[in-house]
């Protein structure tokens, strides 16, 4: 099994949902993140004063899926995120040793 955190853009979120349900994938965690990358956030103007905003917004979304489904999700993001501008976003991978469906007990696949 695979987890999959997708650093998007908060406007892309019902696209690469929209997507991963439309690849099969189910379930998702979203969570609101702040940060930034290569952009290093921008420049504001507020008042006459400009001040520089660090940490830009973005969603956090959290996919775990099965190795066979993991070329089919990425893809699935990586396509509805993408807007071909600075701060799309980033995709990791990592490996999940274990998931257990608190409610029945169920492990492994059958837990996703």
């Amino acid at each position: 099994m695979k987890k999959i955190e997708a650093v998007i853009r908060h406007y892309k979120l019902d696209d690469v949902k929209n997507a991963l349900s439309n690849a099969g994938i189910v379930g998702m965690t979203v969570c609101e993140v702040r940060g930034f990358g290569r952009q290093r956030g921008h420049k504001e103007q507020y008042r006459g004063a400009e001040y520089t905003v660090d940490f830009l917004p973005k969603l956090k979304v959290d996919v775990v899926v099965s190795e066979a489904d993991l070329d089919k999700a990425i893809a699935a993001i990586t396509e509805s995120a993408r807007t071909g501008r600075v701060g799309d976003g980033k995709l990791f991978i990592s490996d999940i040793l274990e998931v257990i469906r608190i409610r029945t007990g169920e492990s492994g696949a059958d837990a996703i």
